[in-house]
């Protein structure tokens, strides 16, 4: 029983590798690792709860000066209204993560050529961002009443009013048991929902850009063709991280200015990602041509391999 067991399980194992490259598996476990190290760094910096609370009352006194500080009437207008509530948690929760994901898998398959790129910039911007939250913690509005009834008891009735959104009618907890190792509740400024939407709008009309005329890019994989869908997906992009700003102020997860630095954050990782490409991959690939593994990772992006044999 037990060979006859082991067997289906070689036999299982042997037809699900069978359907991915070495490229493949290597390229999982590059975006895994990475992302592993991002939650569990930025779980490791959340013991200056006061240091935060005072950068969060910092950037509440710019708003102000500025005129823009509008984040505890936005969230005081939706705690009430629950299908707005509810609107603005599941497209905080559902229209980030998951739709990355998604995008991420669909861009490696049907568009090679500009996936790299794109991995980049999204892994670049999360490790800027972990140098500013090491930097400069900031604890979220959702945070506020907390940490005031804690180290501010006479702080303003605009920092003692915001609500969790997502805790109350959603039932979603950031410092929940399972969550929390993972979790930096400080690290509000830069708002990565908002570059992170933005990086993922970008990349969704990029992949759907229509080719130039006369250009040399490799079709598609698969025939999946841009033409007659650029106008349809091309809103969405938009769209996205237009929705987020909403979403990350409305719930108290941010602060317009976290949404600013956010977008700036992206496009610093799309300047890296770009300077990966032009020039420390083709030194890295001339380097290492001996080095099968590597010579994958820095493939051209037009090789796209086929999905068995390879």
């Amino acid at each position: 029983m037990t060979s006859l067991s082991a067997r289906r399980s070689a036999s299982l194992w042997t037809a699900l590798t069978a359907r991915f490259s070495k490229r493949d598996l290597l390229e999982a476990a590059i975006v895994a690792v990475a992302f592993l190290l991002y939650f569990g760094v930025r779980g490791a910096v959340i013991d200056r709860p006061e240091t935060a609370y005072h950068h969060a009352l910092d950037i509440i006194d710019v708003q102000r000066a500025l005129g823009f500080f509008v984040e505890d009437d936005l969230n005081n207008w939706v705690k009430d209204r629950l299908f707005w509530a509810q609107t603005m948690n599941l497209i905080y929760f559902y229209l980030h993560f998951p739709l990355i994901i998604v995008f991420g898998i669909w861009l490696y398959y049907f568009r090679r050529e500009k996936y790299t790129l794109t991995r980049d910039a999204f892994l670049a911007s999360g490790g800027i961002a972990l140098v500013v939250y090491w930097l400069y913690p900031v604890a979220p509005p959702r945070e506020l009443p907390e940490l005031a009834a804690r180290f501010d008891p006479n702080a303003p009735s605009y920092v003692r009013g915001f609500l969790d959104t997502l805790q109350v009618h959603l039932g979603y907890a950031y410092d929940t048991q399972s969550t929390r190792a993972f979790v930096n509740p400080y690290a509000a400024m830069p708002s990565l929902h908002f570059g992170w939407d933005l990086l993922l709008g970008l990349g969704i009309i990029w992949a759907f850009l229509p080719k130039q005329r006369g250009s040399t890019t490799e079709t598609p994989r698969r025939g999946v063709s841009t033409r007659g869908w650029f106008w349809v997906v091309a809103p969405i992009g938009v769209v996205l991280p237009g929705l987020q700003v909403f979403s990350i102020t409305l719930t108290a997860n941010h602060f317009l200015l976290d949404a600013l630095a956010g977008g700036v954050v992206a496009l610093m990782g799309i300047g890296v990602a770009l300077t990966l490409q032009r020039w420390a991959y083709p030194a890295l690939k001339r380097w290492a041509r001996p080095v099968p593994v590597v010579r994958r990772l820095v493939a051209p992006e037009g090789a796209v391999p086929v999905a068995r044999g390879r």
